[in-house]
């Protein structure tokens, strides 16, 4: 008999099909795991894959004293730009909006400062690293 058990690991959620190779009669109302290790299926489903959480504001510094280049923390593409070139900015202040899988990402300036520099326009497509905008 074929019995499908949905588990939680690390905040992850995940569905099991296991194969009951004798009936053990349970007592009602009792989920005790009577076994420690893990099963493998013939057929393992895919389980979704942890992605690292990097902080917004990814700025790294440049050669020039006092600058900064802000720097695309995941892939995505961009699809606002909400300064310009010799615009005075705060920190925090979201500079651009980056869409990584359907959802939007503010990027904040990690410093007050003017902007020196814009490396994207609108559309573009970045990875992670790729410089956006040098603050200065």
């Amino acid at each position: 008999m074929l019995r499908k058990f949905r588990i939680k690991i690390d905040g992850n959620e995940y569905e099991v099909e296991m194969e009951e190779l004798t009936p053990t009669p349970q007592p009602q109302g009792s989920q005790t795991l009577t076994q420690s290790q893990p099963i493998q299926s013939e057929t393992p489903k895919a389980a979704p894959q942890a992605q690292p959480v990097q902080p917004k504001p990814a700025a790294s510094p440049s050669t020039a004293s006092g600058s900064v280049q802000v720097t695309a923390p995941m892939p995505g593409n961009i699809i606002g730009i909400n300064v310009k070139v010799g615009d005075a900015v705060a920190e925090n202040q979201p500079i651009l909006i980056l869409e990584a899988m359907k959802m939007e990402n503010e990027i904040v300036a990690p410093q007050a400062g003017t902007i020196t520099s814009i490396d994207v326009v609108k559309n573009d497509v970045v990875n992670t690293g790729d410089v956006l905008v040098t603050i200065d």
